[in-house]
Protein backbone atom coordinates (compact mmCIF):
# COMPACT_ATOMS: atom_id res chain seq x y z
CA UNK A 1 0.00 0.00 0.00
CA UNK A 2 1.21 3.62 -1.31
CA UNK A 3 -0.97 5.85 0.55
CA UNK A 4 -1.89 5.99 4.28
CA UNK A 5 -6.02 6.50 4.29
CA UNK A 6 -6.17 7.45 7.54
CA UNK A 7 -3.40 9.76 7.57
CA UNK A 8 -5.08 11.82 5.01
CA UNK A 9 -8.98 11.56 5.92
CA UNK A 10 -8.66 10.70 9.77
CA UNK A 11 -11.90 9.69 11.44
CA UNK A 12 -14.21 11.25 8.67
CA UNK A 13 -15.51 7.80 7.26
CA UNK A 14 -15.96 6.04 10.38
CA UNK A 15 -18.81 4.32 11.15
CA UNK A 16 -20.16 5.69 8.11
CA UNK A 17 -21.81 3.03 5.70
CA UNK A 18 -21.28 2.79 1.58
CA UNK A 19 -22.04 1.10 -1.30
CA UNK A 20 -19.66 0.36 -4.02
CA UNK A 21 -21.05 -1.06 -7.43
CA UNK A 22 -18.58 -2.71 -9.42
CA UNK A 23 -16.72 -2.92 -6.43
CA UNK A 24 -15.09 -6.54 -6.91
CA UNK A 25 -13.25 -4.77 -10.22
CA UNK A 26 -10.11 -3.05 -10.40
CA UNK A 27 -11.04 0.52 -9.74
CA UNK A 28 -13.88 -0.17 -7.32
CA UNK A 29 -11.96 -2.76 -5.45
CA UNK A 30 -9.29 -0.14 -4.51
CA UNK A 31 -11.93 2.51 -3.24
CA UNK A 32 -13.69 -0.46 -0.88
CA UNK A 33 -10.17 -1.24 0.11
CA UNK A 34 -9.72 2.74 1.27
CA UNK A 35 -12.99 3.20 3.01
CA UNK A 36 -12.48 -0.14 4.86
CA UNK A 37 -8.84 1.56 6.25
CA UNK A 38 -10.53 4.77 7.08
CA UNK A 39 -13.23 2.41 9.41
CA UNK A 40 -16.26 2.72 6.93
CA UNK A 41 -18.77 -0.15 6.66
CA UNK A 42 -18.84 -1.50 2.44
CA UNK A 43 -21.80 -2.78 0.54
CA UNK A 44 -20.29 -4.18 -2.76
CA UNK A 45 -22.55 -4.82 -6.02
CA UNK A 46 -20.51 -6.79 -8.56
CA UNK A 47 -22.09 -9.29 -11.37
CA UNK A 48 -18.61 -10.48 -12.27
CA UNK A 49 -19.42 -9.80 -15.55
CA UNK A 50 -16.79 -7.09 -16.45
CA UNK A 51 -12.75 -8.44 -17.74
CA UNK A 52 -11.84 -7.18 -14.48
CA UNK A 53 -14.50 -8.17 -11.66
CA UNK A 54 -13.80 -11.00 -9.41
CA UNK A 55 -14.17 -11.88 -5.89
CA UNK A 56 -10.54 -12.22 -5.36
CA UNK A 57 -10.42 -8.82 -5.72
CA UNK A 58 -12.72 -8.51 -2.37
CA UNK A 59 -11.48 -11.09 -0.72
CA UNK A 60 -8.44 -10.24 -0.19
CA UNK A 61 -9.34 -7.26 1.95
CA UNK A 62 -11.57 -9.56 4.35
CA UNK A 63 -8.83 -9.55 6.93
CA UNK A 64 -8.87 -6.09 6.95
CA UNK A 65 -12.75 -5.95 7.43
CA UNK A 66 -13.53 -6.97 10.27
CA UNK A 67 -16.63 -7.58 9.21
CA UNK A 68 -17.92 -4.49 7.82
CA UNK A 69 -17.84 -5.92 4.79
CA UNK A 70 -20.84 -7.41 2.23
CA UNK A 71 -20.67 -9.08 -1.02
CA UNK A 72 -23.32 -9.07 -3.07
CA UNK A 73 -23.74 -10.66 -7.05
CA UNK A 74 -25.81 -8.61 -8.35
CA UNK A 75 -26.58 -6.41 -11.01
CA UNK A 76 -27.16 -2.62 -11.14
CA UNK A 77 -30.23 -3.41 -13.76
CA UNK A 78 -32.13 -5.31 -10.80
CA UNK A 79 -33.71 -2.10 -9.58
CA UNK A 80 -35.48 -4.19 -6.46
CA UNK A 81 -32.02 -5.15 -5.49
CA UNK A 82 -31.25 -1.89 -5.31
CA UNK A 83 -34.34 -0.88 -3.46
CA UNK A 84 -33.22 -3.40 -1.02
CA UNK A 85 -29.14 -2.58 -0.17
CA UNK A 86 -29.19 1.36 -0.96
CA UNK A 87 -31.28 2.08 1.80
CA UNK A 88 -28.81 3.24 4.55
CA UNK A 89 -25.87 4.06 2.93
CA UNK A 90 -24.68 7.84 3.06
CA UNK A 91 -22.40 7.62 -0.06
CA UNK A 92 -22.37 5.77 -3.22
CA UNK A 93 -19.60 5.22 -5.54
CA UNK A 94 -20.44 4.00 -8.61
CA UNK A 95 -17.82 2.34 -10.69
CA UNK A 96 -20.40 -0.79 -12.33
CA UNK A 97 -19.90 -0.14 -16.15
CA UNK A 98 -18.90 -2.45 -18.84
CA UNK A 99 -15.52 -1.03 -19.70
CA UNK A 100 -13.41 -1.23 -23.31
CA UNK A 101 -13.82 1.14 -26.36
CA UNK A 102 -13.54 -1.60 -28.70
CA UNK A 103 -15.84 -3.84 -27.24
CA UNK A 104 -18.00 -1.04 -27.11
CA UNK A 105 -17.91 -0.69 -31.09
CA UNK A 106 -18.53 -4.23 -30.90
CA UNK A 107 -21.27 -4.39 -28.97
CA UNK A 108 -23.29 -0.63 -28.86
CA UNK A 109 -26.90 -2.12 -26.95
CA UNK A 110 -25.25 -4.10 -24.85
CA UNK A 111 -22.88 -1.23 -23.72
CA UNK A 112 -26.10 1.17 -23.72
CA UNK A 113 -28.37 -0.79 -21.94
CA UNK A 114 -26.08 -1.57 -19.36
CA UNK A 115 -24.16 1.53 -18.86
CA UNK A 116 -26.83 4.34 -19.18
CA UNK A 117 -29.63 2.32 -17.88
CA UNK A 118 -27.54 0.87 -15.12
CA UNK A 119 -26.83 4.27 -13.78
CA UNK A 120 -30.28 5.68 -13.99
CA UNK A 121 -30.83 2.66 -11.93
CA UNK A 122 -28.52 3.46 -9.05
CA UNK A 123 -29.70 7.24 -9.65
CA UNK A 124 -33.00 6.14 -8.89
CA UNK A 125 -32.03 4.05 -6.37
CA UNK A 126 -29.86 6.70 -3.79
CA UNK A 127 -32.65 9.40 -4.91
CA UNK A 128 -35.24 7.54 -3.00
CA UNK A 129 -33.49 6.27 -0.31
CA UNK A 130 -31.71 9.77 0.56
CA UNK A 131 -28.24 9.09 -0.02
CA UNK A 132 -25.86 12.33 0.60
CA UNK A 133 -23.67 11.96 -2.35
CA UNK A 134 -23.15 9.61 -5.27
CA UNK A 135 -19.69 9.36 -7.10
CA UNK A 136 -19.31 8.48 -10.84
CA UNK A 137 -17.00 6.62 -12.96
CA UNK A 138 -17.07 9.21 -15.69
CA UNK A 139 -14.49 9.27 -18.08
CA UNK A 140 -11.78 11.44 -20.38
CA UNK A 141 -12.81 9.18 -23.74
CA UNK A 142 -16.00 12.14 -23.55
CA UNK A 143 -12.79 14.75 -24.44
CA UNK A 144 -12.64 12.68 -27.98
CA UNK A 145 -9.61 13.27 -30.25
CA UNK A 146 -9.95 17.41 -30.27
CA UNK A 147 -6.16 18.59 -30.46
CA UNK A 148 -6.20 21.08 -27.83
CA UNK A 149 -4.24 19.82 -24.59
CA UNK A 150 -4.86 19.85 -21.77
CA UNK A 151 -7.87 18.83 -21.69
CA UNK A 152 -10.61 21.33 -20.07
CA UNK A 153 -14.18 20.37 -18.24
CA UNK A 154 -15.69 23.63 -20.09
CA UNK A 155 -14.29 21.42 -23.85
CA UNK A 156 -17.62 20.13 -25.54
CA UNK A 157 -17.57 16.34 -25.37
CA UNK A 158 -16.74 14.57 -28.50
CA UNK A 159 -16.97 10.92 -27.74
CA UNK A 160 -15.64 8.61 -30.33
CA UNK A 161 -16.79 5.13 -29.21
CA UNK A 162 -19.82 4.15 -27.72
CA UNK A 163 -18.37 3.71 -24.27
CA UNK A 164 -17.85 7.28 -24.54
CA UNK A 165 -21.33 8.47 -25.64
CA UNK A 166 -22.24 6.39 -22.72
CA UNK A 167 -20.32 7.71 -20.17
CA UNK A 168 -21.48 11.64 -21.74
CA UNK A 169 -25.25 10.32 -21.33
CA UNK A 170 -24.37 9.46 -17.58
CA UNK A 171 -22.99 12.77 -17.00
CA UNK A 172 -26.00 14.22 -18.56
CA UNK A 173 -28.00 12.58 -16.38
CA UNK A 174 -25.90 12.88 -12.75
CA UNK A 175 -26.60 16.82 -13.49
CA UNK A 176 -29.92 16.51 -14.47
CA UNK A 177 -30.87 14.73 -10.88
CA UNK A 178 -28.60 17.19 -8.82
CA UNK A 179 -30.72 20.14 -10.11
CA UNK A 180 -34.28 18.76 -10.44
CA UNK A 181 -34.12 16.15 -6.83
CA UNK A 182 -31.25 17.93 -4.95
CA UNK A 183 -29.37 14.54 -5.00
CA UNK A 184 -25.45 15.25 -4.81
CA UNK A 185 -23.93 13.68 -7.48
CA UNK A 186 -20.15 14.00 -8.90
CA UNK A 187 -18.89 13.21 -12.18
CA UNK A 188 -15.11 12.02 -11.58
CA UNK A 189 -13.19 11.90 -15.05
CA UNK A 190 -10.56 9.38 -15.25
CA UNK A 191 -7.75 9.47 -17.57
CA UNK A 192 -5.89 6.34 -17.69
CA UNK A 193 -5.91 4.57 -14.19
CA UNK A 194 -3.66 2.01 -13.90
CA UNK A 195 -2.33 -0.20 -10.79
CA UNK A 196 -2.26 -3.68 -8.86
CA UNK A 197 -5.58 -5.92 -9.49
CA UNK A 198 -6.12 -4.29 -13.32
CA UNK A 199 -6.91 -7.72 -15.25
CA UNK A 200 -4.23 -8.73 -18.08
CA UNK A 201 -5.86 -11.61 -18.62
CA UNK A 202 -8.99 -10.06 -21.31
CA UNK A 203 -8.44 -9.40 -24.85
CA UNK A 204 -9.39 -5.72 -24.06
CA UNK A 205 -6.69 -5.61 -21.21
CA UNK A 206 -5.80 -1.88 -20.86
CA UNK A 207 -2.42 -0.88 -22.01
CA UNK A 208 -0.06 -1.57 -18.97
CA UNK A 209 -1.66 -4.91 -18.29
CA UNK A 210 -1.50 -5.66 -21.44
CA UNK A 211 2.52 -4.76 -21.92
CA UNK A 212 3.09 -6.56 -18.23
CA UNK A 213 1.46 -9.61 -19.57
CA UNK A 214 3.38 -10.24 -22.66
CA UNK A 215 6.86 -8.99 -20.76
CA UNK A 216 6.29 -11.43 -18.30
CA UNK A 217 6.13 -14.22 -20.89
CA UNK A 218 9.08 -12.92 -22.96
CA UNK A 219 6.93 -11.44 -25.75
CA UNK A 220 7.40 -7.90 -27.54
CA UNK A 221 4.60 -6.12 -26.40
CA UNK A 222 1.66 -4.98 -28.78
CA UNK A 223 1.15 -1.34 -29.99
CA UNK A 224 -1.67 -0.57 -32.14
CA UNK A 225 -0.44 2.33 -34.25
CA UNK A 226 2.64 4.03 -34.49
CA UNK A 227 3.49 4.29 -30.49
CA UNK A 228 3.34 8.26 -29.95
CA UNK A 229 0.30 8.51 -28.76
CA UNK A 230 0.48 9.86 -24.89
CA UNK A 231 -1.93 9.33 -22.26
CA UNK A 232 -2.33 10.84 -19.03
CA UNK A 233 -1.80 7.69 -17.10
CA UNK A 234 -2.83 7.62 -13.60
CA UNK A 235 -2.02 5.45 -10.38
CA UNK A 236 -5.18 4.40 -8.86
CA UNK A 237 -4.46 5.81 -5.29
CA UNK A 238 -5.51 9.48 -7.15
CA UNK A 239 -8.76 7.81 -8.01
CA UNK A 240 -9.29 6.67 -4.26
CA UNK A 241 -8.03 10.08 -2.99
CA UNK A 242 -10.55 12.17 -5.56
CA UNK A 243 -13.31 10.03 -5.12
CA UNK A 244 -12.80 9.97 -0.52
CA UNK A 245 -12.17 13.92 -1.42
CA UNK A 246 -15.17 14.33 -3.16
CA UNK A 247 -18.03 12.17 -0.65
CA UNK A 248 -16.35 14.88 2.47
CA UNK A 249 -16.71 18.21 0.32
CA UNK A 250 -19.01 20.17 2.27
CA UNK A 251 -20.56 22.11 -0.66
CA UNK A 252 -22.71 20.80 -3.10
CA UNK A 253 -21.01 19.61 -6.34
CA UNK A 254 -23.86 19.66 -8.18
CA UNK A 255 -23.06 16.81 -10.76
CA UNK A 256 -19.67 18.87 -12.29
CA UNK A 257 -17.10 16.97 -14.22
CA UNK A 258 -13.91 16.88 -12.81
CA UNK A 259 -11.06 15.75 -13.90
CA UNK A 260 -9.07 13.17 -12.01
CA UNK A 261 -5.58 12.82 -13.12
CA UNK A 262 -1.94 13.11 -12.76
CA UNK A 263 -1.74 16.24 -15.17
CA UNK A 264 1.57 14.82 -17.44
CA UNK A 265 1.79 12.67 -20.29
CA UNK A 266 3.81 9.54 -21.78
CA UNK A 267 4.07 8.30 -24.64
CA UNK A 268 3.03 4.83 -25.43
CA UNK A 269 6.29 3.87 -27.15
CA UNK A 270 7.83 5.24 -24.05
CA UNK A 271 5.61 3.34 -21.38
CA UNK A 272 6.86 0.10 -23.46
CA UNK A 273 10.51 0.61 -23.43
CA UNK A 274 10.07 2.10 -19.34
CA UNK A 275 8.61 -1.05 -18.81
CA UNK A 276 10.33 -3.70 -20.55
CA UNK A 277 13.68 -1.83 -18.27
CA UNK A 278 11.95 -2.43 -14.76
CA UNK A 279 10.64 -6.01 -15.94
CA UNK A 280 14.24 -6.74 -16.59
CA UNK A 281 13.94 -7.50 -19.99
CA UNK A 282 15.50 -4.19 -22.01
CA UNK A 283 15.83 -6.71 -25.36
CA UNK A 284 11.82 -6.86 -25.46
CA UNK A 285 11.09 -4.48 -28.49
CA UNK A 286 7.40 -3.20 -29.40
CA UNK A 287 5.70 -4.77 -31.96
CA UNK A 288 2.94 -2.55 -34.11
CA UNK A 289 -0.18 -3.35 -35.58
CA UNK A 290 -3.21 -0.96 -37.08
CA UNK A 291 -4.90 1.24 -34.65
CA UNK A 292 -8.06 0.60 -33.23
CA UNK A 293 -11.23 2.49 -33.84
CA UNK A 294 -12.18 4.77 -31.29
CA UNK A 295 -9.07 5.39 -29.67
CA UNK A 296 -8.01 9.13 -29.20
CA UNK A 297 -4.22 10.11 -30.28
CA UNK A 298 -3.31 12.49 -27.16
CA UNK A 299 -4.89 12.64 -23.52
CA UNK A 300 -3.48 15.04 -20.69
CA UNK A 301 -5.63 16.71 -17.80
CA UNK A 302 -5.96 20.17 -16.79
CA UNK A 303 -6.63 19.56 -12.80
CA UNK A 304 -7.44 23.65 -12.04
CA UNK A 305 -11.27 22.16 -11.03
CA UNK A 306 -10.09 19.24 -9.11
CA UNK A 307 -8.16 21.53 -7.17
CA UNK A 308 -10.81 24.17 -6.87
CA UNK A 309 -13.69 22.02 -6.13
CA UNK A 310 -11.71 18.78 -4.23
CA UNK A 311 -9.07 20.02 -2.91
CA UNK A 312 -6.93 17.57 -5.12
CA UNK A 313 -4.00 16.56 -5.27
CA UNK A 314 -2.19 13.27 -7.02
CA UNK A 315 -0.91 11.47 -3.75
CA UNK A 316 1.24 8.98 -5.77
CA UNK A 317 3.22 10.15 -9.01
CA UNK A 318 3.63 8.38 -12.22
CA UNK A 319 6.49 6.74 -11.38
CA UNK A 320 6.76 5.46 -7.82
CA UNK A 321 3.18 4.16 -9.26
CA UNK A 322 4.47 2.23 -12.14
CA UNK A 323 7.24 1.01 -10.23
CA UNK A 324 4.70 -0.86 -7.72
CA UNK A 325 1.84 -2.25 -10.53
CA UNK A 326 5.39 -3.81 -12.37
CA UNK A 327 6.31 -5.34 -9.23
CA UNK A 328 2.65 -6.35 -8.49
CA UNK A 329 1.92 -7.96 -11.99
CA UNK A 330 5.50 -9.72 -12.19
CA UNK A 331 4.75 -11.66 -8.75
CA UNK A 332 1.08 -12.19 -9.93
CA UNK A 333 1.44 -13.49 -13.45
CA UNK A 334 4.75 -15.67 -12.81
CA UNK A 335 3.07 -17.51 -10.08
CA UNK A 336 0.60 -18.38 -12.75
CA UNK A 337 3.06 -19.55 -15.69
Amino acid sequence: MLTDWPKLHGDFFRHQKALVTGGAGFIGSHITEGLLDLGATVVVLDDLSGTGGSWENAEVLEPKAGGRLTRITGSILDKPLLARIVPGCRYVFHQAALGSVPRSVEQPELYTHVNVVGTLNVLEAARAAGVARVMFAASSSAYGDTPTLPKIETMPPSPRSPYAANKVACEAMLSGWAASYGLDTAALRYFNIFGPRQNANSAYAAVIAAFAKAIVAGQDPVIFGDGEQSRDFTFVDNVVQANLLAARSTRPIQGQVINIACGQRITVNELAAQMARMMGRPDLKARHEPERAGDVKHSLADLARARQVLGYQPVVGFEPGLNATVQWYHQVLTASI
